[in-house]
């Protein structure tokens, strides 16, 4: 569903959010039914898991860090992050990311048609600092090394292929990764102050060991045109990919990234912004801007992003109130779901099953602020499709 380029503010509860590269002021809009709740209503009270959820939702714990994952031999791993859903027959798989230096890693979790753990296992090992990443086309997730020089990886869910290096798609520090199929890119986000906002394009698509690496020129301006730019050296060594290219856009800290329908979806965590990209003319703008409320908005701390067939955008926090927030395509931001007591920790990979009635994401350190505490959870309910 294509989202409205006019900005617009949506009154939430007596908040106004911001959306777009202005505050739009113009004719009267109709808020929401029962302000403040957005598109799924109100947080009702924390159940048994501390999740705030609206009427109609459940959660689940489906793993806990050093804890067997249900009635698996396996030790679900530590700092889980970024993640994503497989189908798997007639039921699916979550992969989810490692954010520990060294020895990071991914593992996945395998669930029949009925919700059931069937089994889980190990994807990849040996890496450092697995923030977020993203899913190809052709089933794999890549796996992207939060740390200066770090590297993508290309993994297998079903734990049946070796893990490879993927060094042409450029050594820096990533974050996360949003294939393209229309024009056979792959966009990559980086967790710099003065990170960029990158594009790999295979030399075939669906083989990504060689390409080029290429990164997004454009002015200073929240919105605008365009263009992409080759990285000479895309091994960022002597200088850095994010020096390379004069007129390289700078984004403040590239956390989550999200496509679908010619567009892509980037968040910025150092100003607490959504960017979105138009890819069919070659324009970029903000899609949501706390700052322009005074920080009053219900989504604050923006880090992982994923999207819904109906077009919602859901976007987890990095501080904030340990939120989920949706960002429909009418402009409404609100909140989803809240987990309490656990203000030392961050929501991290949020990822629907692939009939889009499961919604899995972590608690990255859980109630004890220690990536030892991470908790992965289910919440199961009637989504908008």
């Amino acid at each position: 569903m294509e989202r409205r380029s006019l900005l617009r503010a949506a009154v939430l509860g007596g908040t106004t959010a911001a959306l777009g590269g202005t505050l739009w002021r113009g004719a009267a809009y109709a808020a929401p039914a029962q302000p403040g709740a957005g598109p799924y209503g109100a947080l009702g009270s924390p159940d048994a898991n501390g999740v705030r959820l609206p009427s109609g939702f459940t959660s689940r714990v489906i793993a806990r860090s050093g804890q067997r994952v249900g009635s698996t031999s396996y030790t679900w791993h530590n700092a889980p992050d970024g993640g994503a859903c497989y189908a798997d027959g007639t039921g699916w798989i979550y992969v989810s990311n490692s954010e520990i230096n060294p020895s990071g890693g991914a593992s996945a979790v395998r669930f029949s048609s009925t919700g059931a753990i069937t089994g889980a296992y190990r994807i990849l090992s040996g890496t450092r600092q697995n923030c977020a990443g993203g899913k190809t086309p052709w089933n794999t997730w890549l796996s992207c090394e939060e740390v200066s020089l770090g590297l993508v990886y290309e993994t297998d869910p079903w734990g049946t292929n070796a893990a490879v290096q993927r060094a042409a798609m450029g050594r820096f520090k990533h974050e996360a990764a949003a294939a393209d199929p229309v024009r056979k890119v792959i966009y990559l986000t980086e967790d710099e102050t003065n990170g960029r906002f990158y594009r790999f394009v295979p030399a075939t698509w669906s083989d990504l060991s060689s390409g080029k690496l290429q990164v997004m020129v454009a002015g200073s301006a929240t919105s605008g045109s365009f263009t992409w730019a080759d990285i000479p050296d895309p091994d960022g060594s002597p200088t850095a990919t994010r020096s390379q290219v004069s007129g390289s856009k700078s984004f403040n800290g590239g956390e989550g990234c999200h496509y679908a329908n010619d567009t892509v979806w980037f968040t910025t965590k150092g100003d607490n912004r959504v960017w979105q990209v138009n890819l069919q003319n070659n324009t970029y703008e903000l899609a949501y801007d706390d700052s322009l409320v005074g920080g009053t908005a219900p989504l604050t701390g923006v880090d992982n992003i994923t999207g819904t067939s109906s077009g919602d955008l859901f976007v987890a926090e990095d501080g904030g109130n340990m939120e989920i927030c949706v960002i429909t395509p009418d402009d409404v931001v609100a909140s989803f779901l809240r987990i309490d007591g656990q203000s030392g920790s961050e929501i991290t990979g949020p990822a629907f099953s692939p009939d889009g009635t499961r919604l899995y994401f972590s608690s990255q350190r859980g109630t004890t602020g220690s990536s030892s505490g991470g908790i992965t959870y289910e919440v199961t309910g009637p989504f908008r499709t």
